[in-house]
């Protein structure tokens, strides 16, 4: 099955799926300091690096599914909490812009967590209903990447649409019985991490590609709690910047000295977790190589990624569903309704379209 990704970052979604024997023909990347680490990871997808807003339905190949994550900084609790009200919260409208005129079977899209929390519910609520109107069967799931291969607590918001005719809703996969740990992750990587050069610049001399930390001094809102988990634990969140990344398993947890405060312990060593570290917690494989000049590009296209093992997951339950749909059914416009996580909850929306197709679908 092809698909079109957009917001596509270095490919954590798109490996995912790639793993899952899909077919990745086109994606969009507005950041051109990604550019280069997508084309190097996927030179068999054409990539267009235009702003979404300015791509047109016919730009896109046909294709079975879109996969894309909006920019989450609108919704993310590490953020400003804009939502809808910053231009990067509108973005998902020109997701489904594009969603409608080429109507695939199905759609995935991934957003942090605060996209549901009840100060976004009217703008959440209203997208939900968006993907209804423009037919299809909507759910939205809150899950763990850990209940899912990788070895890191990461909470995110998975949307998932089919087209409401085939009368499915999307159920994710159950969780899988082994959780995976920093022990299980990057214990061969412990002994050959070298620091950033000056200015944080990529070091040259890494034995083993991307293993370079980020080096410097921790912020007050770093040190207000412990940033070190142990080998026998998952990775905190892997977040989209190199100055609060985790810090290396190797040290003890740090001391609690006042409200909100913390501190190294004497005589133990502390580092970053290193790029290519947090490459392997989002479970990328050694293969995908991240080309940057500046640390801090490298751990913001990783942490911003989707864990390639938790797409994977995602893709292979997809393919599942989307195998018994017959064909010849995608022209037909059906109003669909929304499935709220586990609590199977259903929403069903009124539609101002007409029940014929405009010629450009899947074009």
């Amino acid at each position: 099955m092809k698909i079109a990704t957009f917001f596509a970052g270095a490919g954590g979604l798109d490996r995912g799926f790639e793993q899952a024997e899909f077919d990745i023909v086109w994606a969009n990347e507005y950041d051109r300091a990604i550019w280069e680490t997508y084309r190097h990871n996927f030179p068999n997808t054409k990539l267009d690096t235009r702003s979404i807003v300015e791509v047109e339905p016919e730009d896109i190949p046909k294709c079975d599914g879109m996969l894309g994550g909006p920019p989450c900084q609108s919704w993310s609790e590490a953020g400003m909490l804009r939502g809808i009200d910053d231009h990067r919260g509108q973005l998902f409208f020109e997701y489904i812009r594009l969603l409608e005129a080429k109507r695939p079977l199905f759609f995935l899209a991934e957003n942090v967590s605060g996209i549901v929390f009840n100060r976004h519910s009217e703008a959440f609520n209203r997208i939900l209903q968006t993907f209804c109107e423009i037919g299809y069967n909507v759910s939205y799931h809150l899950l763990n990447a850990n209940d899912y291969g990788v070895p890191q607590d990461r909470e995110r918001v998975i949307i998932v649409g089919y087209l409401a005719q085939y009368g499915k809703h999307f159920e994710p996969p159950p969780p899988m019985p082994f959780k995976p740990t920093l022990k299980d992750a990057i214990w061969d990587l412990r002994n050959s991490a070298v620091p950033a050069l000056d200015k944080n610049r990529r070091n040259p001399k890494t034995k083993f590609s991307n293993h370079e930390y980020f080096i410097g001094g921790f912020s007050s809102i770093f040190m207000s709690r412990n940033r070190v988990r142990p080998w026998s634990r998952p990775s905190f969140t892997i977040q989209a910047g190199g100055r609060h990344a985790p810090l290396h398993p190797q040290a003890p947890e740090m001391v609690s000295v006042g409200k909100d405060v913390r501190k190294f312990v004497e005589g133990a060593e502390y580092r970053r977790l290193s790029v290519r570290e947090c490459a392997r917690i989002q479970t990328f494989p050694d293969d995908h190589k991240f080309i940057y000049d500046y640390v801090a590009d490298g751990y913001k296209m990783i942490g911003n990624a989707v864990p390639v093992d938790f797409a994977k997951a995602l893709a292979l339950q997809i393919q599942k569903d989307v195998s018994l749909f017959k064909k010849g059914k995608r022209n037909e416009i059906v109003v669909g309704s929304v499935v709220v996580g586990d609590r199977k909850k259903r929403k069903r929306y009124s539609t101002k379209h007409s029940s014929s197709v405009t010629q450009q679908t899947n074009a």
